[in-house]
């Protein structure tokens, strides 16, 4: 669910402190905001709500589990088929991310692999997925900056 508009100063403060303690208590946050607890059970819940606070995993190094080899794959689809190329490749277990994007391709696929043949594979059937017209496979060599959101959080606080 898109969120209705962009979060306040409160806001922006109680998303940091999750994001530097993800398994605080809301009675924590709102003593570390300077809130009170209602209050940051009311705005946590709005911020459910909206599709601003979105799922609290916990970011695991696919490295962990045997995958240390990152790609992303563009895909060029046929347009009618789009939802259905989605779902399968959703289907795929190392897929972690598919992007509608503009330009020459409409896809972006992130993916992991064990290794090159494994890579190799993951590649030959995502372009065997009906749908799908043409791939090109780039590598990632070394991550330079991770994902992150906390900078635009403090720019929200002010």
């Amino acid at each position: 669910m898109p969120h209705d508009g962009p979060v306040d100063a409160v806001d922006a403060r109680i998303l940091l402190e999750l994001a530097r303690h993800p398994r605080a208590t809301t009675l924590a946050i709102a003593d570390r905001v300077g809130i009170s607890r209602n209050t940051a059970q009311s705005r946590l819940g709005r911020l459910e709500r909206s599709g601003a606070l979105e799922s609290f995993e916990h970011r695991i190094s696919p490295a962990a589990l045997g995958y240390p080899l990152t790609a992303f794959i563009t895909a060029q689809v046929t347009q009618r088929l789009l939802d259905e190329v989605a779902a399968a490749l959703a289907d795929v277990p190392e897929v972690l991310q598919v992007q509608g994007i503009s330009g020459p391709v409409d896809l972006m696929i992130q993916v992991v692999a064990r290794d090159a043949d494994d890579l190799y594979r993951i590649a030959g059937r995502v372009l065997a997925i009906p749908g799908v017209e043409r791939t090109n496979t780039a590598l990632v060599m070394r991550q330079l900056v991770g994902y992150r959101l906390t900078p635009l959080l403090h720019l929200t606080t002010g």
